[in-house]
Order: structure tokens, then sequence, then C-alpha cells
């Protein structure tokens, strides 16, 4: 599956990736390989590309802005979840050898959730293992873990990284 390299990814990513989850503008734009690290980003910056992708996250609701003065921007809750999204989709760095397993026993009562977390992790590539039981081979345990506790499942799945899963 392939994802498009946009601006508008760059910045999900880099807001996402940020150690409190704000960003400047004005050093977004001179040091953007500092943020985009990892997010395959290799195009210089534009302050008139750069301004208008704000803008349109802005407009999305995917990011806030925090201070007018000092054009300091976060990411919105529905920006982070855009943003995990993109992240799982796109295509990793080399395989590190660790497979990441999700086990899950959801109860019946939470339906909705369960079914939810099937179709994600049929969108995000994993491999259907067994009924309940499905891996990839992406470094995404983080992103998972972020997601399931979204989802308020975390009392019924299990995030695994193992070396080695025999068949």
């Amino acid at each position: 599956m392939k994802v498009k390299k946009s601006l508008t990814n760059l910045i999900l990513f880099a807001l996402e990736k940020s150690v409190d989850g704000y960003v400047r503008l004005e050093d977004f734009m001179y040091n953007p390989g500092y943020y985009a690290y990892g997010s395959g980003w290799e195009y210089p910056l534009k302050k008139t590309s750069l301004a208008q992708a704000f803008k349109r996250l802005r407009e999305k609701g995917l990011i806030e802005l925090v201070s007018d003065e000092k054009l300091l921007y976060r990411l919105s809750e529905r920006g982070k979840d855009k943003a995990l999204m993109a992240a799982l989709k796109m295509p990793g760095e080399k395989w590190d050898g660790k497979w990441r397993l999700i086990i899950f026993d959801i109860p019946e009562k939470r339906r909705p959730a369960r079914d939810l977390l099937r179709q994600k992790l049929k969108e995000w590539g994993f491999v259907h293992f067994q009924r309940s039981v499905w891996g990839s081979k992406k470094n995404c345990s983080k992103a998972l873990r972020n997601f399931i506790k979204q989802v308020g499942i975390e009392d019924w799945v299990m995030v695994l990284e193992s070396e080695d899963i025999g068949r």
C-alpha cells in the first residue's frame, strides 16, 4: 500500500514525533529534516506552501494554534488519529527481525470495537494467523497501543513483539 508523501502528512508526522506535540512554524520551516526524520521527505520547503498546508490542517481540525505570537501548533485529537493511521499505512523501513503480534479476546458486548480492530488490522496490512491473532513486520507497537487505548479495549488486547514465531 502506497502512501502519498504530502506536505500535510509531513506536518502530521512531525507533530506526532515531536517530544511534546508542539512545533513552531519558523523552526519547522528551517529544520524540516529534524522533524521529518524517517518520513521519507526529501524536498525543500517553500514558506508559502508550508503556510497553506498549516492553514488546511487547521481548517480540517487536525491541528490547533496554541500561540499566535510564536506561531506554535499542536496536534488535535483528530490530528493524532490521522497521524496514527498514516504511520501504520506507511511502508516501513528495513525489517528488524521482529514480528508485532496482536492477540485479542474482546467480549460480545464490545462487538463494534472488535469489528473495528479487525477492519483496521486488515487496512494496515496485518497477517491473519488465527481467529484472534494477527501479526505484522512493521515496527508499530507504540502506535498500536495508542490506538487500542483510544478505542478503549486495552483490557482484552495484547501487543507482543517476537523474533521467532514458527508456523
